[in-house]
């Protein structure tokens, strides 16, 4: 009987890392299956601005390789829906991402399957290389760098010309828990701890309208608890720990963090998808990371982290008026 192995990913600009990884993967086993995120699910994971090559070309420039014996497009974020489909016997990703950070590994497993998280071979990165063909492209002009202001305007306009439809839809979904009775899990650590308090003060307060609190719990406040799972359960364990103990099925948990690969808040997506609960992400430009573990995530266009998080904070002020108009709204039914 053939061993089936399974990858998956965007693809979208190849490199000797990438025919590394499927020449390995193959090895593995008899027959290899790529899983290709969509455009769409590709410029959800890395900005409006992806991909360079369609969906198609991506396919059928992974088909020409002697390694791949199958691709198949898929339009979530996640592949767990197709991993659960096709039933592989091996799942294989890249180093950069841990056993326990990768979707499907449980349901591989479950089925008596192997999961292995190989070393990458060199420092390659497509978006590297697309950031260095854009530098050598564009003309500088002039030497006067843009105020802080300007910036800050100009990641706004372009926040609101390509995440616009990504903030109602999460917004929409946070309705649904509200309305549901869910809970609203929040965290983040470093600077995004600040925006973690910040947006669940602003859902359990009053905010611009009188209103029940709703069930907004943060997950990044200081106290000897915190300390004491630090010290019990490791730092990138804390938030996990914490899903565990106050997630269930119908919640949902935002995920907050400007890089998109802090551990500890993978660890609690992770283990809020592990309970049935919806992911929410809140991260930027370079956040692809955290943007593919959850059902929703919005990618601010900037590296910035001040830029980042002051998006972080609009946006769920947002979300906090959609609440209270779906609430005001109910009331008036």
């Amino acid at each position: 009987m053939k061993v089936r192995v399974f990858t998956n990913g965007c693809f979208d600009v190849l490199h000797p890392g990438h025919i590394d990884l499927l020449n390995r993967a193959k090895a593995l086993g008899d027959h290899l299956t790529v899983g290709l995120n969509s455009d769409s699910s590709v410029r959800s994971i890395k900005g409006p601005e992806r991909p360079v090559f369609s969906e198609n070309d991506r396919r059928d420039v992974l088909l020409g390789l002697a390694a791949v014996d199958e691709v198949i497009i898929y339009d979530t974020l996640t592949p767990e829906t197709l991993i659960h489909n096709i039933k592989p016997d091996i799942l294989v990703k890249g180093g950069d991402w841990r056993e326990n950070e990768i979707i499907g590994a449980d349901i591989v497993i479950k089925n008596g399957g192997k999961v292995f998280s190989l070393p990458l071979y060199g420092d390659y990165s497509s978006t590297k290389f697309i950031e260095r063909l854009r530098q050598t492209s564009e003309e500088v002009i002039g030497e006067e760098m843009i105020d802080s202001l300007d910036e800050h305007l100009a990641v706004f306009e372009e926040l609101r010309g390509t995440q616009n439809i990504a903030i109602e839809e999460c917004g929409s979904l946070l309705v649904d828990i509200v309305q549901a009775g869910g809970k609203l899990l929040v965290c983040g650590n470093g600077g995004s701890a600040a925006d973690a308090q910040h947006i669940a003060a602003e859902f359990v307060g009053r905010y611009e309208t009188e209103r029940r609190a709703l069930p907004a719990i943060a997950l990044t406040t200081d106290t000897s608890a915190l300390t004491a799972l630090a010290n019990d359960y490791s730092f990138e364990r804390i938030f996990a720990r914490q899903v565990e103990a106050l997630g269930n099925s119908g919640d949902c948990l935002l995920a907050i963090s400007t890089s998109g690969n802090s551990p500890n808040v993978i660890a609690a997506a992770m283990e809020a998808r592990s309970r049935g609960m919806k992911v929410i992400g809140l991260t930027g430009k370079n956040g692809k990371k955290l943007a593919s573990l959850c059902d929703k995530c919005i990618l601010v266009p900037s590296e910035r982290t001040a830029r980042i998080q002051e998006c972080h904070i609009t946006i769920a002020h947002i979300w906090c008026e959609m609440v209270d108009r779906s609430i005001a709204a109910n009331s008036d039914a």
